[in-house]
């Protein structure tokens, strides 16, 4: 069912249990320093969209990544 992102769902719930809520790119970072093969960030966004434990809480304006305000999306665990 899940196959090749297994690892990678389990690590994201086990990650978001522990901190409750996190924006796409905190997930991106803990992922890819838990793993030596990491995850894109087009892995990450389609497992956290389409997996039905992860749920969208809201989105962080300020995020600054490479010098560009970005508007990324935060995570929760679904029922938490």
């Amino acid at each position: 069912m899940m196959g090749r992102t297994l690892r990678l769902r389990t690590e994201i719930a086990t990650y978001l249990e522990s901190v409750g809520e996190a924006n796409t790119t905190d997930i991106l970072d803990h992922v890819n320093q838990r793993f030596r093969w990491g995850a894109t960030m087009n892995q990450l966004g389609n497992v956290l969209a389409r997996d039905r434990r992860f749920i969208k809480v809201g989105f962080d304006e300020g995020t600054d990544i490479g010098g560009f305000r970005m508007r990324v999306c935060v995570w929760s665990i679904a029922g938490a």
